[in-house]
């Protein structure tokens, strides 16, 4: 088959190489589609090791079954999910890869209605979505909403994790308050928000503290620079938690609102379970966060079936298909981002 592999630090090709070999729990997925992440270039520069894989999000069928998998899959179904690209445990992970083998607890069944380039977009921010919002701050699933709606700020709302946090906060019955750039404040009200504020806004801490009446105790971070805005924007009054998917700093926030507990920042990685290899060192997940999620993900199909919850908008071969165009995106996404969409190219 072919891949994408390192060949040094920020250098990568499209390899010829064997397929990879199913293991016990594990599905055999031919790859139709892929979704490309910020982190997969992340990984590329400043992870890469000569012969690892890249690719993180992947949407595909199954092709082959391994002993002891227990879901009922079979082969020839849709499915979505994710690869712990990256870790140096396992640098042959990769989505970016004609075959690929996937643990069982993460993909799930795509229904008919979402399509093959949609369905790429979806497992890594779903995935992060049920680590932060749900395992981590414990919000209320989205099949038993809250009774009265409950005030959460999600920062960044227009990233790929927001566009997913905004709706499964709002399905779980959540107060939706959200940050954006103005050009995106309309879409976001789409995806369900309540109430959006400018990011860079003087104001805006104050603004949604005012809003939420100094009652604000949850807080979600998907994009960078957030710290100042959120400890200002959470109650002084009473005990609130803040956790993010970026980096955070703690000192700052303690200091400008020493009511924030639980200061942390997550990785997705941890929702696959079992210790990895980060280049900081091993690092070694919650023990229940992978049956956390992947319980999570078994409600994905009927909320995406029924519409609760609706794919962000794919940008599909945007400089062309296949493991080439890939590679494009991957450059076209490091020097030129993206909003309120994701690359996906199909194979």
């Amino acid at each position: 088959m072919k891949a994408i592999e390192v060949i040094e630090k920020g250098k990568v090709e499209i390899r010829e190489v064997p397929k990879p070999t199913l293991r016990d729990g594990w599905l055999l997925v031919k790859v139709k589609a892929v979704g490309i992440n910020p982190a997969d270039w992340k990984n590329i520069d400043w992870r890469g090791v000569p012969d690892g894989r890249c690719g993180l999000d992947f949407f595909g069928t199954v092709e082959e079954i391994g002993e002891n998998v227990s879901k009922p899959f079979k082969k020839g179904d849709r499915v979505t999910g994710w690869v712990r690209s990256g870790d140096l445990h396992d640098i042959k992970a990769g989505s970016f890869a004609e075959y690929i083998i996937v643990k069982e607890h993460i993909p799930f069944k795509v229904p008919l209605n979402i399509s093959d380039e949609e369905a790429a977009t979806l497992s890594v921010s779903i995935s992060t979505v049920g680590q932060g919002l749900y395992h981590i701050l414990r919000l209320p699933w989205p099949d038993k909403p809250a009774p009265t709606p409950i005030p959460i700020l999600i920062h960044g709302g227009s990233t790929a994790t927001g566009i997913y946090g905004i709706q499964f906060a709002k399905a779980s019955g959540m107060q939706v308050i959200t940050t954006a750039s103005p050009r995106n404040f309309e879409f976001v009200k789409s995806l369900g928000a309540d109430a959006v504020f400018d990011y860079n806004s003087p104001t805006a801490a104050a603004d949604i503290k005012a809003l939420t009446g100094n009652k604000l105790t949850l807080a979600w971070a998907c994009a960078a620079d957030g710290d100042a805005l959120i400890a200002g924007a959470l109650s002084d009054e009473v005990p609130s938690k803040y956790v993010a998917i970026v980096g955070v700093d703690k000192d700052l926030v303690h200091k400008l609102n020493p009511k924030v507990e639980g200061v942390r920042s997550h990785l997705a990685y941890d929702v696959f379970g079992g210790e990895y290899l980060w280049p900081t060192g091993p690092m070694v997940p919650a023990p229940d966060v992978a049956e956390y999620v992947s319980k999570f993900l078994e409600l994905c199909p009927g909320l995406l079936e029924n519409g609760t919850i609706k794919p962000i908008r794919a940008v599909v071969n945007k400089g062309g298909s296949g493991l080439e165009g890939v590679i494009k995106g991957l450059d076209d996404l490091k020097n030129n981002g993206i909003s309120a969409a994701k690359l996906v190219y199909t194979l």
